[in-house]
């Protein structure tokens, strides 16, 4: 359900992205007057137009699967969390939740929040010698660059 509900997301940033470029497009150009709603409706009705939606839909429907990643390091949270607190607060993300052997890590700055559709809930989770830090690629990515 939670891959459905990323997908259904994804899909509609996209959608909302596609519009706000086809209204920069048409309040940027002199001379024409069409509406947002007419340019859509006209470039849906063409063959490209169709191709761009089903685009759309596949990498909506992709993109949980390869945007979100789990990642083994070595690494004792025992000893070292406050050291992991702080790498995390230098890549931009606090300490969320707190259990035995696993920490919850979300974005502290509204704009990452937005960007990452809200999805930037980072776990980390300490599995014999390693933790297994699992999120959205673009914070795990952050984290796992400054632990190594």
């Amino acid at each position: 359900m939670r891959y459905l509900f990323r997908a259904v997301k994804y899909f509609l940033a996209f959608c909302v992205l596609y519009l706000g470029v086809v209204w920069l497009s048409v309040a940027t150009t002199k001379g024409m007057d069409v509406s947002v709603w007419d340019y859509v409706v006209a470039t849906l009705a063409t063959q490209r137009g169709q191709l761009l939606v089903a685009a759309v839909v596949v990498l909506s429907a992709a993109y949980p699967w390869f945007g979100f990643v789990v990642r083994r390091m070595k690494w004792n949270m025992a000893t070292d969390a406050d050291e992991l607190i702080a790498m995390f607060a230098a890549a931009g993300f606090s300490l969320k939740s707190q259990a035995e052997g696993r920490m919850v890590f979300k974005a502290t700055n509204i704009l990452d929040r937005i960007v990452m559709l809200f999805e930037d809930e980072i776990e980390v989770e300490q599995q014999g010698e390693e933790i297994v830090v699992s999120g959205i690629r673009r914070g795990v990515a952050k984290i796992v660059y400054r632990l190594g």
